[in-house]
């Protein structure tokens, strides 16, 4: 097992130890894009694919020297999600497929602005603002 994975799995279990960050830790869902099929004559519909993701994660803010007034606002969001524990969505339906953040997703109605990985790899570090 690499550090990366250990790291995983230290940080997984503290959000489920409600001696550590169980209370801190947030489920959310993402909604990335509402893909529109072509007209089906049978049913006289037009399919739509809803794409995104879910996870948890730990809703917070920015320190304040990172808080600079234009980029990084003192009303954003810093959330701080597992790269493991973040799984594709469609149609509602959870897939054995990892995903990963981008900028314009909706997470819990916030807008991702900015997203980067920890040092380690291990996690997303997602600035996320109201829109």
């Amino acid at each position: 097992m690499s550090l990366r994975d250990d790291l995983q799995a230290d940080i997984a279990e503290a959000f489920e130890d409600v001696d550590g960050l169980a209370d801190a830790v947030t489920a959310f869902i993402c909604t990335r894009e509402v893909v529109t099929g072509g007209y089906d004559p049978e049913t006289g519909t037009t399919p739509q694919t809803t794409i995104g993701y879910q996870g948890r994660g730990v809703f917070g803010g920015f320190r304040q020297f990172e808080i600079d007034g234009s980029r990084i606002l003192a009303t954003d969001t810093k959330i701080t999600a597992l790269q493991n524990e973040i799984w594709r969505v469609e149609n509602g339906e959870v897939t054995n497929t990892p995903d990963a953040p981008q900028v314009d997703d909706v997470i819990n109605g916030l807008t991702v602005v900015d997203v980067r990985k920890d040092p380690v790899d291990a996690a997303w570090i997602i600035q996320a603002r109201r829109t």
